[in-house]
């Protein structure tokens, strides 16, 4: 038999869900969608970094890409060396929001099998990433 310790609960006790905001990392290195798909293989090796967010001509997010994700779209038969990245992102998205509970982003990253997610303010622009820890 196993004992079970329970703990009581005062009524008043209310469970804040942890968001977003509370574990998301700094933005990092950020590029423009007109910048080709060979450029942000450079600025992402020399950055040290996982993945870039790619903002458009206002300077507002429009998604994120990964070092897996660049070096498929080089391994196609379809690249050329001028190919920019918005024409590999598609639509904008996903994001988070900072207010975003920590559950909802979970759930969201498994069903689209993403690796990291953007937080962006109400504007659009990035204010940090949500990254699956290592």
């Amino acid at each position: 038999m196993t004992l079970v310790q329970m703990q009581s609960r005062s009524a008043n006790a209310t469970v804040v869900p942890r968001t977003v905001n509370d574990v998301m990392e700094a933005a990092g290195p950020q590029v423009c969608d007109d910048m080709t798909v060979e450029v942000a293989m450079a600025v992402m090796a020399s950055a040290r970094a996982d993945h870039l967010l790619v903002c458009d001509e206002d300077g507002l997010c429009t998604g994120l890409v990964t070092q897996s994700q660049l070096a498929a779209i080089r391994d196609s038969a379809a690249y050329t060396d001028q190919l920019r990245l918005r024409a590999v992102l598609g639509e904008r998205g996903p994001f988070a929001s900072p207010a975003t509970t920590m559950a909802e982003a979970d759930h969201a990253m498994r069903y689209r099998r993403l690796a990291a997610l953007p937080v962006v303010d109400e504007r659009g622009s990035a204010l940090g990433v949500l990254a699956l820890a290592r």
